[in-house]
């Protein structure tokens, strides 16, 4: 039997018109589903790796993370599991949480901005994400009028930075509706378990209950890319978390990715990341070292 876990209910109450919680090894984010809620979500992940997942952005982190994902905007929990010292806190908050006007006031119309830009989710970067994310982490002690003071405080910071980055960076707008979502999330749960055998069109149509013509129509127009196109990322953003950790040759771990040419996977990671495996641990291990 197939779950739906596609539009998350935000357990907000009426002493608070934004939701503060904090995930730990002891305490682990249990909703980690292609989901989406009409909530916006700051989320801040501390002394973890794992992969963003939001919209059609498909990528590996293994740093901090300081992330602002857009209402009804798709995505997937962060860190699959946090280590001893990881921790992820998470704001949810309505677009309209302090009323239909306040953020159209010329004081605020930076973070009414900011909102607009979150809908292709936001990833902030540099010293900036970990100044701003100890303050997120200070919301936690804090209750009424002092946390949305301190929560203004961290959406004007946000709003007037310009270390950041879009991760959808194109025009596509990724489109979510319950239907829908429950078919993607089948897909995404799918490519999850099973990424390293072969997936076949034949497969995934099957399992949706779509013909492969229609299949093909449906996802295109549901994220913007093929199926091909999201599995090779899935595989190769496996390969950069392997690369990063291990220290396994690149002919293992093109295999252990589910590619079965190493010239494909080649291929396809310089199309992805924009450089060569070798290239990519090369660089990453330099920064490891500097940091």
């Amino acid at each position: 039997m197939i779950n739906k876990p596609s539009l998350e209910h935000i357990d907000t109450n009426v002493f608070s018109s934004i939701f503060v919680k904090q995930h730990d090894n002891k305490n682990p984010n249990t909703f980690l589903s292609w989901h989406f809620h009409p909530e916006l979500e700051l989320v801040y992940i501390k002394n973890a790796a794992g992969k963003r997942h939001i919209g059609n952005h498909l990528s590996y982190f293994d740093t901090n993370q300081l992330l602002l994902v857009g209402s009804n905007l798709p995505h997937q929990g962060f860190p699959n599991n946090l280590p001893k010292k990881g921790k992820e806190t998470i704001v949810q908050f309505k677009p309209n949480f302090l009323g239909d006007q306040f953020f159209s006031l010329p004081e605020t119309f930076a973070i009414e901005k900011l909102f607009e830009r979150a809908k292709k989710g936001i990833s902030f970067t540099f010293k900036f994400r970990d100044v701003v994310g100890a303050k997120v982490e200070k919301l936690l002690t804090k209750t009424g009028f002092n946390r949305t003071l301190l929560f203004l405080e961290i959406l004007n910071d946000l709003a007037e930075t310009k270390d950041y980055e879009l991760l959808n960076i194109d025009t596509y707008t990724f489109e979510s509706d319950l239907k829908g979502g429950h078919k993607i999330d089948i897909v995404y749960s799918h490519i999850s378990n099973n990424f390293k055998d072969e997936i076949t069109l034949d497969d995934i149509a099957e399992k949706t209950g779509f013909t492969v013509p229609s299949f093909c129509r449906f996802f295109k127009k549901a994220t913007g890319k093929t199926f091909t196109k999201v599995l090779n990322e899935y595989r190769i953003v496996h390969a950069t978390k392997l690369l990063t950790e291990t220290n396994r040759t690149v002919t293992e771990i093109c295999y252990d990715c589910g590619f079965n040419s190493f010239s494909y996977f080649n291929t396809q990671f310089n199309l992805i990341t924009g450089k060569s495996a070798l290239k990519y641990r090369k660089d990453k291990r330099a920064l490891l070292e500097t940091n």
